[in-house]
């Protein structure tokens, strides 16, 4: 099972508040645990809101609009990419994380399953899944 683990945002993430090298160095440890357990394909921080964009589709009209963006309960601070057995496994997995906003009033993970073929049914044709591990092998040439 392959799941995102989301860190949110906290007002701490969206002022540009560095994590401390104590910090740093406590999330190198967890990563190498999770590399060595075969558990992480992925996973980075990401810059506060104020340094992105959000495009939003209305029928064939695209806007733009610049961050930052208000709900910082609701934006993203980071992420991991798992592949684990179960839900309960990347459960166990994140409740041993180091807290990754240690100066806020509380950090957040969540987890969320990626979809996989067969949850498309039929409409994922076989040819469509050729097309798409065709695709993917390209991207990670």
């Amino acid at each position: 099972m392959k799941v995102m683990v989301i860190v949110k945002a906290t007002k701490e993430s969206e002022a540009g508040i560095m994590p401390s090298q104590k910090l740093l160095t406590d999330m190198m440890k967890y990563n190498q645990e999770l590399i060595d357990a075969g558990i992480m394909q992925g996973g980075d921080g990401l810059k506060a809101s104020s340094h992105g964009v959000r495009i939003r589709f209305t029928g064939s009209q695209r806007d733009v609009t610049d961050g930052p963006f208000a709900e910082t309960k609701e934006l993203v601070a980071g992420y991991w990419i798992w592949e684990v057995k179960s839900m309960e496994e990347a459960i166990e997995w994140a409740k041993r994380c180091p807290d990754p906003m240690p100066d806020s009033d509380g950090s957040e993970l969540e987890i969320r399953p990626f979809f996989s073929p067969e949850d498309f049914g039929e409409n994922f044709t076989p040819e469509l899944q050729a097309q798409e591990e065709a695709m993917r092998a390209g991207i990670t040439q």
